[in-house]
C-alpha cells in the first residue's frame, strides 16, 4: 500500500471525499461501485468493484469459443481491465488496464472496427504489442459494462462481417446475462 499524504475528514453523515487526482488516476467515476475492505490493523480499503468480475468464468468460455472460430485472440474487458483472454497474449493482456483510446471507444457505445490505414488502438495501457481489430461494447440496462475484443498483434488485417456479427452477439449475450 502506498501513502498519498492526503488527509480527509469524515463528515457527520460518515462521508469522505476521494480526491480528484486519485479518482482520475484510478479511473473512478461518479456512480462507480466501490467494495469496502477492512484489516486487523484498522485499515479501510476501497477497491473498485467490477460486475463483470462476477462472470469471468462465462467470459473465459466465450473467449475460448470465439477464439477458435475466428482463429485469433479474443478478450473480454470490464470498464477498466482485461478480465479474460484466449488465443494468445494471455500473459501480456490479462488483468492489464485498458488503454485510454480504447476507453474512449467504449464510451461511444458503438462497435469499433479497425480499417486499414487508420492508426491502431492499443489494447492495454503502456503497450503497443496488441491492437484492437474489433470492440463490441457490453451494455446492460443502458450502462456500458465492458467489451468483447478481437485483437491482432499487427495491423495487417481487418475484421469482416462474420467477426462483426460474432462480437455483437457475444456482447449482447453477456449484457443480457448481467441483467439476469
Amino acid at each position: 500500500m502506498k501513502a498519498t499524504g492526503i488527509v480527509r475528514r469524515i463528515d457527520d453523515l460518515g462521508r469522505v471525499v476521494i480526491p480528484k487526482e486519485i479518482r482520475r488516476t484510478m479511473r473512478i467515476r461518479e456512480g462507480d461501485p466501490l467494495e469496502i475492505y477492512t484489516s486487523k490493523e484498522g485499515e479501510v480499503i476501497f477497491k473498485k468493484y467490477s460486475l463483470m468480475g462476477d462472470i469471468d468464468d462465462l467470459a473465459g468460455q466465450f473467449c475460448e469459443a470465439l477464439s477458435k472460430n475466428v482463429n485469433g485472440i479474443v478478450a473480454v474487458t470490464d470498464r477498466d481491465t482485461v478480465i479474460s483472454v484466449a488465443g494468445g497474449g494471455k500473459r501480456e493482456l490479462l488483468e492489464k488496464r485498458i488503454s485510454g483510446d480504447l476507453e474512449k471507444i467504449l464510451e461511444d457505445r458503438r462497435i469499433y472496427q479497425y480499417k486499414a490505414g487508420e492508426p491502431g488502438v492499443a489494447v492495454s495501457e503502456g503497450s503497443d504489442k496488441y491492437y484492437v481489430l474489433l470492440a463490441a461494447p457490453i451494455l446492460s440496462q443502458g450502462d456500458m459494462m465492458g467489451a468483447v475484443l478481437f485483437i491482432g498483434d499487427t495491423l495487417d488485417r481487418e475484421t469482416g462481417e462474420i467477426e462483426y456479427a460474432l462480437g455483437e452477439t457475444a456482447a449482447a449475450f453477456l449484457g443480457k446475462h448481467m441483467e439476469a
